[in-house]
């Protein structure tokens, strides 16, 4: 055996699907161009969901044009955000925030988007430092009433609109779900609509709301025709991953 030869073929394999990453972006974003143009809606804002790659993909991405980053847990986000701080990426957090996870969720993200309940609020503004930019939040609903999914009903999101407006270290910028996972994506259509509704309602009430995240790689065309103005791509641009214990984002 050899050991030296096998650590080249691994070492190999890795750089060469690195080097794909370019290609899976350009292709990715032309697919939203052209789902966006069949609804007749702006092409969407696209996150990389970049949880469990490697420091070097996002990189690679980022070199490629991409700027923004999805992770879903605070510590794998602290090593990359520290990694490739030099490359000034924005930083969403994606996955279900524990209240403990607060304090450095606040100080090392620029979005979170998955705010479902005052506590999460009251503990994000607390730690998001006054010399930072106020921190960008979306309010998670859970909006097909899942028992296994976080985020609030759809009828708390006014109260936490407003306990969010309230902080001025943090800003309301919209709404963000995960339907429920039907094998037919057209099946969730109608959760998609209602999440545009809610978004509507809520726009006209505070100003700075103008992000609608919903949508994923299996779906995400169906999300723009809906309303979308983010979506959350994982698979589509890194390939197929393995599945995952807790809920999937991307």
């Amino acid at each position: 055996m050899n050991p030296g030869g096998q650590y080249s073929a691994v070492a190999s394999f890795t750089n060469g699907w690195t080097n794909m990453l370019p290609e899976r972006l350009k292709d990715t974003l032309q697919r939203l161009e052209n789902a966006a143009d069949v609804s007749h809606r702006p092409a969407p804002k696209l996150l990389a969901v970049s949880k469990t790659k490697s420091a070097t993909a996002i990189a690679t991405l980022a070199r490629a044009g991409q700027h923004a980053f999805g992770e879903n847990y605070v510590q794998e986000a602290l090593s990359k955000t520290t990694e490739l701080a030099s490359l000034d990426l924005e930083w969403h957090l994606i996955g279900h925030l524990q209240s403990n996870k607060a304090e450095m969720a606040a100080k090392i993200f620029d979005w979170v988007q998955t705010v479902d309940r005052n506590k999460l609020v009251t503990a994000l503004a607390k730690h998001r430092s006054p010399d930072a930019p106020p921190l960008n939040l979306l309010i998670q609903v859970n909006i097909d009433d899942e028992a296994s999914k976080h985020g609030c009903a759809p009828g708390d999101v006014a109260g936490l609109a407003t306990a969010i407006a309230q902080q001025p270290q943090l800003r309301l910028r919209g709404l963000m779900a995960i339907p429920a996972p039907h094998p037919d994506p057209e099946l969730r259509r109608s959760a998609y609509r209602k999440m545009a509704e809610l978004f509507k309602v809520l726009a006209e009430r505070h100003e700075h709301v103008d992000t609608l995240s919903m949508g994923m790689s299996e779906d995400f065309a169906l999300a723009i025709e809906e309303g979308a103005t983010m979506v959350r791509i994982g698979s589509a641009l890194f390939g197929a991953r393995e599945p995952e214990t807790e809920e999937s984002n991307g």
